[in-house]
């Protein structure tokens, strides 16, 4: 199996406050961006933006659409994460993952090492509001 892409940007995902909040409030059931926009006091594009992200990374997953009482089709997401871990040894950052479902459980019987550059610095956040899906609003 290939490994996980990007380690670098998903362990930063993992230290990021409102990315931490979003897998804390879907861990048990699924819930919409409003709703956890709401619930952690994320601005809703920052909160679409990082689910966008997380989704990417494969660490929670849309799990179904229910019809809004607007008429509009409104996303839940899932956490699909059981634990994650992001250690620093020796100069090298580590991440290992263990997902709900156990398909990673054979990627992260090792750690895998994350080569850290200067041209890997994380870049300033922009909050344009471009990234709002329909959910509803």
């Amino acid at each position: 199996m290939e490994p996980i892409p990007d380690m670098l940007a998903v362990s930063q995902l993992l230290t990021d406050p409102y990315a931490v909040k979003i897998l804390v409030a879907t861990v048990r059931c699924p819930k919409c961006a409003q709703d956890i926009s709401d619930q952690y006091g994320i601005p809703i594009a920052a909160c679409y933006r990082r689910i966008r992200d997380l989704e990417q990374f494969g660490l929670i997953a849309c799990t179904e659409r229910k019809l809004s009482r607007q008429g509009k089709r409104v996303n839940y997401y899932v956490s699909l994460v059981k634990t994650a871990h992001v250690y620093y040894e020796e100069g090298k950052l580590k991440v290992k993952f263990e997902m709900k479902d156990g398909s990673y459980n054979t990627r992260n019987d090792n750690w895998h090492d994350i080569e850290l550059r200067k041209d890997q610095q994380p870049q300033p956040e922009k909050d344009d509001g471009s990234d709002k899906e329909d959910d509803g609003l």
